[in-house]
């Protein structure tokens, strides 16, 4: 038998108490799938470095992109690339510039706190190393983005893109079109943005699981508790990272509808569990399980499973639910 990698195929360093057994079981099957997806992929972009946006493409990304296409289909469902085209010098001439003090200063604390079991991120020193590229991403991203600087969990971020697309040109264009485009004010000093789609994910756990609503309510725990890291770091550090790309194959295409599609699933997935519980205590301890559940691991399954298990969520609920949120935070005082 081969030896068993301390390292994937990423960078990561495997804990000590790594499930091979489940992994090699998982691979064994998902091997094929990747092998058929990539022939699927060539076949539809052929000598092109681009894609569409149809219904073939869309499913194609929802059955996921193959590792050697995820970058430029990356940069060209997101709008990233077109961004990039139009100012290909905005990269260079913002590392030229300087950050304010706090957001340099923010930035040099998290470096170090950035994939620290990621052989990558552990050297400042090493050539191959991704601290000084993570470095230049994050102040670039903050000065184009002053309204909102730097946030923490924007860092792990850009660390896997870093990792995924491998040039850090491309992970700036790919950062700045999540933090203004995609997931606008989520990042914001105020995180109203943020605290806008705890409330369209409370909504949605109301209307498709009721009684998993009430009994969380009824503990007082609040949704900030549930999902604020889901949101903040788009499941960095919470999902096997097979199953965090599989999930930003659907972000950068189709916005951020997917992650309430990826947060309903996982609740309802569990929700024996969490009815179960009688405590405030215990209701956090089955969100922190539940995510390191090791049938997470199976990303295939469970991208077919958020497509099926959360039934309909048309956009026009969704931005109805968030304009509702969105007066609700304001307060009664707020005008109409």
């Amino acid at each position: 038998m081969a030896a068993r990698k301390d390292v994937d195929q990423y960078g990561f360093e495997r804990p000590e108490d790594f499930d091979f057994e489940t992994y090699e079981d998982f691979m064994s099957s998902y091997l094929s799938i990747l092998t058929r997806r990539a022939i699927r992929w060539k076949s539809m972009v052929g000598e092109r470095e681009k894609i569409a946006k149809n219904f073939k493409v869309k499913r194609f990304v929802r059955k996921g992109i193959p590792g050697e296409y995820r970058p430029m289909a990356w940069m060209c469902a997101s709008g990233a690339q077109r961004q990039m085209n139009q100012n290909p010098d905005l990269y260079q001439k913002l590392l030229q510039e300087t950050p304010k003090p706090e957001v340099h200063e923010a930035i040099k604390i998290d470096l170090h706190r950035t994939f620290p079991e990621n052989i990558y991120f552990q050297s400042a020193e090493d050539p191959s190393a991704k601290r000084k590229p993570l470095s230049n991403v994050l102040t670039a991203v903050a000065l184009n983005n002053p309204k909102v600087g730097y946030c923490q969990g924007l860092n792990f971020i850009a660390g896997l893109l870093l990792l995924i697309v491998k040039d850090e040109h491309r992970a700036f264009w790919l950062l700045n079109t999540l933090v203004s485009n995609i997931l606008p004010d989520i990042y914001s000093p105020s995180m109203d943005g943020l605290k806008v789609e705890q409330e369209v994910l409370a909504e949605l756990v109301r209307i498709k699981m009721p009684e998993v609503h009430q009994h969380i309510e009824n503990c007082d725990v609040p949704w900030a508790m549930i999902c604020t890291k889901w949101f903040i770091c788009l499941f960095i550090d919470v999902l096997p990272t097979e199953t965090v790309l599989r999930i930003w194959d659907c972000l950068f295409y189709e916005g951020a509808k997917i992650l309430h599609r990826v947060m309903i699933t996982v609740i309802k997935q569990n929700q024996e569990k969490i009815l179960a519980c009688s405590r405030f205590d215990q209701i956090v301890a089955i969100f922190k399980d539940i995510t390191a559940n090791t049938s997470l691991m199976r990303c295939h399954e469970f991208m077919q499973s958020i497509f099926q298990e959360p039934g309909s969520l048309p956009r026009a609920q969704i931005k109805k639910l968030r304009k509702e949120a969105v007066k609700k935070l304001a307060g009664p005082e707020a005008p109409i």
